[in-house]
């Protein structure tokens, strides 16, 4: 298990796994075809380790035995990774545990719960229930992906929550929706309703685009006027469209350019 030419190798559940020196441990094993259930973590974006369902036990070159999140875990050599330890399955049914009294009434959380063996919980649950276990996901797509800069935590402890700023529409949100589309728990949720996008959850409303075309309400407005800004739109004219007119009016352009159609410029 040496290192060579910033390679490293270790041993997963007793597969021995070659893998770049500080990757985090969390995506080797899944190279490797080794699965570790999470909540928290995306392609996306960077890990968090919020969740602490993704724990292992790592046990070092002297034998010391820790479990940590794998996520945030860089390997090194000369390691040796048990996924399925009794020690790891308890400290992840622990968490689980802690996060069903939050959100006692989540489906997605329970079903979740239930494929690691956990039907209930042993602790208080919260006078006032939650559907958000805090992951940290919408937050970090917000500011990584999208750029908006949106939402974000509030409070401590107990109290700790996500939100708006001021908890409050101070105008950031663009309505794209990528924070309801990461959710692992489906407590954000989006509705459009007569020309606006609420997302009721960070009390933000953002009216929606009407296509020219087909009078068609399909996109957050402050959403488009952001491509426009940040992407080199040749034709702003199509970008107004809704998808299904933006084809047909393309088209067109190309018969009249070629003389086909007439009367249209």
């Amino acid at each position: 298990m040496a290192e060579e030419n910033g390679k490293v190798k270790i041993v997963i559940d007793g597969k021995e796994v070659t893998c770049p020196r500080g990757a985090m441990l969390l995506h080797v094993a899944r190279k490797a075809g080794i699965e570790i259930p999470t909540l928290c973590s995306h392609p996306a974006v960077a890990e968090y380790g919020a969740c602490r369902i993704c724990v292992v036990e790592v046990i070092d070159r002297r034998g010391r035995s820790r479990v940590t999140a794998s996520c945030t875990y860089p390997v090194r050599d000369r390691i040796e990774v048990k996924t399925n330890s009794e020690r790891v399955l308890r400290a992840r049914r622990i968490n689980l545990e802690l996060l069903l009294a939050r959100c006692p009434n989540n489906e997605k959380l329970r079903e979740f719960a239930r494929r690691l063996g956990v039907e209930g919980t042993r602790f208080k649950t919260q006078e006032e229930p939650t559907e958000c276990i805090l992951c940290g996901l919408c937050v970090r797509v917000c500011s990584e992906v999208v750029g908006a800069n949106a939402i974000g935590f509030h409070g401590r402890g107990s109290y700790r929550g996500v939100g708006s700023p001021f908890l409050k529409d101070v105008g950031l949100c663009t309505g794209c929706g990528a924070c309801a589309a990461v959710c692992p728990t489906g407590a954000i949720r989006i509705e459009d309703q007569d020309g606006v996008r609420y997302v009721r959850l960070w009390n933000t409303r953002v009216e929606l685009a009407r296509c020219p075309g087909c009078g068609r309400y399909f996109a957050p407005d402050r959403l488009l006027r952001q491509v426009q800004e940040r992407v080199q739109v040749v034709d702003r004219a199509l970008l107004e469209l809704c998808p299904e007119c933006r084809p047909r009016a393309y088209a067109r352009r190309l018969l009249v350019g070629k003389g086909t159609l007439k009367g249209e410029t």
